[in-house]
């Protein structure tokens, strides 16, 4: 496990998957991510590429070649991450390509993603690197699950989602059977920015949002006000998940997004999927920042 601290935050990143997995206040202890029970789901906060979601038959088809990758790519359990330097704000992981990963994901790469402390923010940036001599494809994103309710007095709908804009919006409904993007979708929003976060929400598997206007969500609670946001400016999917039994909502960033169940799996012409030419990087932030109401 490694540690970074400020004079307000301080964060748990494990070594496998790189995946943060606390966000704690200094001063009052209290923790704003998800405890990961193994009961309900078992993550924190997964790091997502080269894939996001599931591919049609967990497969891809790359210049005639089928390639096979599991549900939101192979950085999440992966134990061949490292720390690859530390300082007093921030923590910088990599994962270079090896023999085995060519076998599923036929490119050289190196993966790099960075944990920085601010104030009472985190910013937790993905680096890619294509050190190939051809074009990259891939898909990013980040998966953190915010514990809901955070304290004791609330319960989970006390809590809402604020998003920055005003929103008319459709999930794209994921279906239930191999967890492929549908064509059918549901109003979510209508002329609103607010969520209302209720268990039964997610009965249907997690929100997918294409369109949305906003780029930063706001979680609040009605007995405690604001609790903390994230800024996305660089993602333009974003998923809104949870385990119907679990307290704790995921805010998901995405550049990318699951097969569609009408693929043709062609990775390439994938939906989201991002193009990086030899010997070019590609970088993306998000930004948590937790309310300084409950830092003091």
């Amino acid at each position: 496990m490694y540690n970074l601290e400020n004079e307000k935050l301080k964060i748990n990143v494990k070594k496998i998957g790189a995946e943060l997995c606390k966000i704690v206040s200094v001063k009052h202890d209290t923790n704003f991510m998800w405890n990961a029970d193994s009961n309900v789901w078992g993550s924190f906060a997964p790091n997502l590429f080269p894939i996001i979601g599931a591919l049609k038959n967990n497969t891809y088809i790359l210049e005639n070649e089928s390639f096979e990758l599991p549900k939101h790519g192979f950085i999440r359990h992966n134990t061949d991450i490292q720390l690859h330097k530390q300082n007093e704000n921030s923590l910088v992981f990599k994962l270079t390509y090896n023999e085995a990963l060519l076998k599923m994901y036929p490119f050289k790469f190196e993966f790099y993603i960075t944990y920085k402390l601010n104030d009472n923010s985190l910013e937790v940036q993905h680096t890619i690197k294509n050190i190939d001599n051809k074009v990259l494809y891939f898909s990013l994103g980040g998966h953190p699950a915010f514990k809901c309710p955070v304290f004791e007095n609330e319960n989970y709908d006390d809590y809402i989602l604020e998003f920055e804009q005003i929103e008319s919006s459709n999930t794209h409904l994921i279906n239930p059977q191999n967890g492929l993007i549908s064509s059918n979708t549901r109003a979510i929003f209508n002329n609103t920015n607010q969520l209302k976060l209720t268990h039964n929400l997610f009965n249907d598997d997690a929100l997918v949002f294409k369109d949305l206007k906003s780029r930063k969500v706001t979680l609040k609670s009605n007995l405690n006000g604001e609790i903390l946001s994230v800024s996305y400016p660089d993602y333009n999917y974003l998923g809104i998940w949870a385990k119907p039994n679990g307290d704790f909502v995921c805010i998901e960033p995405w550049l990318g997004i699951a097969d569609n169940e009408n693929t043709n799996q062609d990775f390439k012409t994938k939906e989201g999927i991002l193009k990086l030419d030899a010997n070019k990087t590609f970088e993306a932030s998000y930004l948590i920042e937790i309310n300084n109401a409950h830092l003091h």
